[in-house]
């Protein structure tokens, strides 16, 4: 019985050991991996695209908005940076993906209620919504992604949470 429990754990180590190259097929998984992050980068902008809007019809959430959108930037620059390389991921301006981000959000400024509670419950259910996909997305992922995604829905779950939380 000892045994069987030692043969177990070294198959649960194994497991998890993160070696890419005992992968059957390392070419499709590459392309599963790109296509997590394409649709990790498209996720973030649209959050970033909700959060100007929210602000462009709120003003007075801004300043309520601003440290949760920074994340949202950052979380956009986290998926897209596997696909450039490190010196033009390290040069990429925020301003540069705010800019882009604002011009989509202004878009959708139709789509924000006009009232600033049901604006911040819809801006939660839209974290709430993405943080889901997100941890759905966890077992298709390669370990190093897998990491980023949880991480990311964590933060996005945390973020629907202060955004319906009563205070600021």
């Amino acid at each position: 019985m000892l045994g069987g429990g030692a043969a177990a754990g070294a198959a649960l180590l194994a497991g998890c050991s993160g070696d890419s190259g005992s992968r059957p097929d390392a070419s499709g998984s590459r392309s599963d991996e790109e296509r997590l992050r394409t649709r990790g980068a498209r996720d973030s902008a649209a959050l970033l695209a909700r959060y100007d809007a929210t602000a462009d019809v709120h003003p007075r959430l801004a300043d309520r908005l601003g440290p949760l959108r920074e994340e949202t930037a950052r979380h956009l620059e986290a998926f897209r940076s596997a696909d450039q390389p490190a010196s033009a991921s390290a040069s990429a301006s925020p301003s540069a993906s705010a800019s882009a981000s604002a011009s989509a959000g202004k878009a959708r400024a139709a789509d924000v209620p006009k009232d600033e509670k049901q604006a911040l419950t819809a801006l939660a259910r839209a974290e709430r919504r993405t943080a889901d996909a997100r941890t759905a997305a966890l077992r298709d992922a390669p370990p190093e992604l897998a990491r980023l995604l949880a991480s990311v829905a964590a933060c996005g779950a945390a973020h629907a949470y202060l955004l319906t939380a009563g205070g600021s």
